[in-house]
């Protein structure tokens, strides 16, 4: 049977729970273990995380999404440093993946894969949006179906796969396993949030070293 076709950005989580059986729930044990690892922050982190801030709390109301994600995102995910032989931090990739019936294709604004040179294995997605829903979509929704396509590349279903998607300053945690999901509330980035953000991120580096055996 042909698969029909589906592009990321035309996505949304009402399309995704109805067509794919997904489930938000209040809590999953992959988030929990997520916020458990223990990372540090050195003193160099600490302060080029003051100073994005600062960038940030200037200019958030006028930025577009493209300075938002050159001046302040990219800046935070270069400073983490997903950068290795066995995986990487890509923006703007085509990926795609058979997810039941359907083939999900498009290019998230940010994925950390397995793959040095380009994307292979997809386990962290984001999207970024300078409003909760924007004309061209759904963030949550297509951070979501970026998941899914990287839960297609898993022979474990319940291997949780990890997100987030960012609303100016806002950032909301995702994350996929089997046929549930969950969203945490939003870390602000304008207050000591961006600590916690950093932390996650630096969490999520650790888990994708051990899923690529880095």
């Amino acid at each position: 049977m042909e698969k029909i076709e589906k592009a990321l950005k035309d996505c949304n989580l009402k399309f995704l729970e109805k067509t794919f059986g997904l489930e938000e729930v209040d809590m999953l044990s992959a988030l929990d273990d997520w916020k458990a690892i223990a990372v540090n922050i050195s003193d160099f982190e600490r302060e080029s995380l003051l100073h994005l801030r600062h960038l940030l709390d200037f200019n958030v109301h006028d930025w577009n999404e493209y300075e938002l994600d050159s001046h302040f995102i990219g800046p935070v995910f270069a400073l983490v440093n997903f950068s290795s032989k066995k995986f990487n931090h890509y923006s703007q990739r085509f990926i795609k993946g058979e997810v039941g019936d359907y083939l999900l294709f498009g290019k998230p604004d940010g994925i950390v894969s397995a793959g040095r040179r380009e994307p292979e294995i997809p386990y962290f997605a984001f999207q970024e949006y300078k409003r909760e829903l924007d004309p061209d979509g759904d963030p949550a929704g297509q951070a979501l179906a970026a998941m899914l396509v990287g839960q297609s590349f898993n022979t474990d279903s319940l291997l949780p796969v990890y997100g987030c998607y960012i609303n100016g300053s806002i950032w909301k945690m995702i994350v996929l396993s089997g046929k549930e999901y969950t969203i945490t509330d939003g870390f602000n980035a304008l207050t000591d949030d961006i600590f916690e953000i950093f932390k996650m991120l630096k969490a999520l580096k650790e888990i994708v070293k051990v899923l690529t055996n880095a």
